[in-house]
């Protein structure tokens, strides 16, 4: 082996996976989470939904293995990610997923499920109050805040709440819910206010504004839950919340389509699955005219974009180790 490729193979060994590659197994839980729903509007088989959480669940291992894996081999510790303001954030990722796999486990093994639950959720606590005590340190620029700054904390706290209801904890559902809520608003402040005040998003990041609509979409499947499945003025505010935050997508479609594929995509599919879980609850709840024909191609659309983007997922890393292959070969 020449000294050029050992350097190319060292430098790539040495490198840790980008965090974003964690938004995979979560956006596969929050397609898995659509199918529950429709599960209990439409009847459709328990096994079907249950096989996209095994799907998910099987890339939450794999991609959590990954990392480890990585992570060995780097030559910066872990800890310099975490510390990265624009990509730290993004560890949150891996908690949350957990969150809702084991509320999903819960449904068919009570106490394994009740206990991933318990442990993701101080997972994620103890990694939101450190993130939130690395942002008060006073060297954080506004320029950093992006979407994704609603993980540790926000998401973190609806998600929880969500996860805790669906497995019986009611006593941690509500404080995560409170939790969640209120740094829903404090994070939407700030991005408000980069968005406005500082130069346009760099590309990378410019999918992370999709995670917008998560937060409220999330939070009222959360109270509903935790409300024992009957609607109320908040839940009936926190949707026309979602519903705007959605309209607020529609102009920003145009910069979306203009950027090139990256693993960056997959924090689409997260958020549009719980706005589309959100709509197929509502669907149930009124049951307007051909709400089962529309509940059905609404299953369909999110589930193709999934589809859609782990499909160019895996063309864009098949040409990514074809060229590095070349690259040595060249050598």
């Amino acid at each position: 082996m020449s000294a050029h490729t050992q350097s190319v193979t060292g430098s790539r060994a040495r490198s840790h996976l980008p965090l974003n590659t964690l938004a995979i197994p979560l956006g596969l839980a929050g397609l898995a989470q659509a199918w529950s729903v429709a599960t209990t509007a439409l009847g459709t088989p328990f096994a079907l939904a249950q096989a996209f959480w095994l799907i998910a669940a099987l890339a939450w291992i794999s991609t959590a293995t990954a990392h480890v894996h990585r992570a060995r081999r780097a030559t910066h510790g872990i800890s310099q990610q975490f510390t990265h303001f624009a990509h730290g954030p993004l560890a949150a990722l891996l908690p949350i997923s957990a969150m809702l796999l084991g509320a999903n486990l819960h449904r068919t093994i009570p106490l394994a499920g009740t206990v991933l639950t318990l442990f993701a959720i101080m997972a994620a606590a103890g990694f939101g109050a450190w993130m939130m005590s690395f942002w008060m340190s006073g060297e954080m620029a506004l320029e950093s805040v992006h979407g994704g700054y609603y993980l540790p904390i926000s998401a973190a706290g609806l998600v929880g709440a969500l996860a805790a209801a669906q497995s019986g904890l009611d006593w941690l559902a509500a404080g995560c819910f409170a939790v969640g809520l209120f740094f829903w608003v404090v994070i939407t402040m700030f991005l408000f206010l980069r968005l406005a005040l500082r130069p346009t998003m760099p590309a990378p990041l410019v999918p992370t504004l999709a995670i917008m609509i998560a937060p409220p979409a999330v939070g009222a499947a959360a109270w509903l839950t935790i409300s024992d499945g009957h609607p109320d003025v908040l839940f009936e505010a926190l949707t026309a919340i979602t519903a705007f935050m959605v309209m607020v997508q529609v102009p920003l479609l145009t910069r979306y389509r203009a950027l090139p594929f990256s693993h960056g995509f997959w924090s689409f599919t997260f958020p549009v699955a719980s706005v589309v879980a959100l709509t197929i609850t509502w669907l149930h709840l009124l049951q307007p005219l051909a709400w089962r024909a529309i509940t059905i191609g609404l299953l369909g659309a999110v589930t193709i974009l999934v589809l859609l983007i782990a499909t160019k997922s895996i063309l864009a890393v098949r040409t990514t180790s074809r060229h590095s292959m070349q690259r040595r070969l060249d050598a």
